[in-house]
């Protein structure tokens, strides 16, 4: 039998990411499988921090390994903003988003458009174990306009360095250079070792 692992998001799009980087190792879970439990408050000051916090509160709430990651978009010409609260910069849809991020960059010179999303995944276990995290950064632009009609978020508008869009990648693309694809990729041999019986850490 497979060992079971919770991916622990409410967001489809990140959900079928994370379930096509992950393979056939274990037998993937979503919040959506299982009764409902209180969703942790992601009040962390970094992405590292509300990772962890959602993993370890799915794992013990749930009594199974929990991989939780929390990402968004930095801008450098807004301090960083809107960061840790990426899913919270604007009421609405991912559109609503995106679109108040244009208005609050316009007029800002192209070359001052530098961005960077960023991901922390984090595993956890049931118990006190430790909690393994790793982190994907993917450095890119904002652009004038979307473009593309894949992907999720922001992608519309975060041009990298090729010039395409986010949105305008392939699914398998995408995983190879995302932010979300990076940290995966740390995580995965930890996690199919996991999965072959090995401690945690080792």
């Amino acid at each position: 039998m497979k060992p079971r692992l919770l991916f622990a998001t409410t967001n489809p799009g990140k959900l079928r990411e994370l379930r096509g980087l992950v393979g056939d190792a274990v037998e993937v879970l979503a919040l959506s499988d299982l009764p409902p439990v209180p969703e942790p408050v992601e009040d962390g000051a970094t992405f590292e921090e509300n990772a962890e916090k959602k993993a370890r509160a799915y794992a013990e709430a749930t009594g199974l390994p929990a991989l939780a990651d929390d990402s968004g978009l930095c801008v450098d010409a807004l301090g960083g903003r809107p960061g840790v609260h990426s899913a919270r910069y604007a009421e609405g849809s991912d559109k609503a988003r995106y679109e108040k991020l244009l208005g609050e960059l316009s007029g800002v010179p192209d070359e001052k458009r530098t961005a960077a999303f960023m991901c922390a995944l984090c595993l956890a276990l049931p118990g006190r174990g430790p909690s393994l995290i790793e982190v994907g950064r993917c450095e890119g632009r904002i652009g004038d306009a979307p473009k593309g009609e894949h992907g999720f978020g922001y992608d519309p508008v975060f041009v990298l360095p090729g010039g395409k869009t986010m949105a305008e990648l392939t699914k398998e693309e995408k995983a190879a250079i995302s932010h979300r694809g990076r940290a995966f990729q740390k995580m995965k041999p930890r996690l199919l070792a996991w999965a072959s019986g090995q401690a945690v850490g080792e």
